[in-house]
């Protein structure tokens, strides 16, 4: 499991979770997303099947959520809505495209995430 903290503000921090999505961790999720305002389902396009699971929970659970599709070194095989299609997400969820590995791309996953998080709680 990773964790990470930044510091927004003197009274804003944001604690980062990251658990692997193999079912042997899913004992923990119910635990990480207690007061969680969302998740960020890091979706590897040629493993799709792989991110079902974790999907299903958010979906259960009404924790909004995003699809980060990963990518790498600019190289995305599928489009936001193809996947879209086959995880059989409705429109109201985001799909990124993002590399994982590039702290601009984390950053803007969170940041859709946040947005997101917060359309959720105005509706």
């Amino acid at each position: 499991m990773d964790f990470g903290r930044i510091t927004l503000d003197q009274d804003l921090i944001l604690y980062l979770f990251g658990t692997p999505g193999q079912d042997r961790f899913w004992f923990m999720w119910d635990d990480l997303v207690r007061g969680a305002i969302g998740a960020v389902v890091l979706v590897d396009t040629r493993r799709l099947a792989d991110c079902f699971p974790a999907v299903d929970y958010f979906e259960n659970s009404g924790l909004p959520f995003v699809i980060a599709l990963n990518g790498f070194d600019g190289h995305q095989p599928y489009q936001p809505e193809e996947v879209r299609e086959a995880l059989q997400i409705g429109p109201d969820t985001p799909i990124i495209i993002t590399d994982a590995r590039h702290r601009a791309d984390a950053k803007s996953a969170l940041i859709t995430l946040v947005e997101h998080a917060l359309m959720a709680r105005l509706k």
